[in-house]
């Protein structure tokens, strides 16, 4: 299974942390784990090449966590807030293979 878990500050995402596979189909085969890793792949770099904003990321294993501090551009929450809606939309279609949890600091 996939988990997620978004890091909000005042309820807006401000980091998160996807690990696991999905084990929805063999490897190379898992339309779910692609997608979902497309779309960590994606925000991550958003961030970080694209608006050239300075988030902490790191991949360790099957985990990638990226974390924000302070005040977040527009643009950088708008890609935080996309991913999130991306992965519920996810786990909508695919509820036996994504969890995702909220952390609030």
């Amino acid at each position: 299974m996939i988990e997620a878990a978004f890091i909000c500050a005042n309820r807006r995402v401000a980091g998160f942390t996807v690990s696991g596979h999905a084990g929805y189909a063999d490897s190379g085969k898992d339309i779910v784990c692609a997608a979902v890793s497309s779309a960590v792949q994606l925000t991550a770099n958003g961030i970080t090449e694209i608006l050239h904003f300075p988030a902490e990321v790191s991949a360790k294993g099957d985990a990638v966590s990226l974390h924000t501090s302070g005040e977040l551009p527009a643009g950088v929450q708008a890609m935080l807030d996309a991913f999130r809606l991306h992965m519920e939309l996810l786990r909508e279609d695919y509820p036996k293979f994504i969890r995702i949890r909220y952390l609030e600091v």
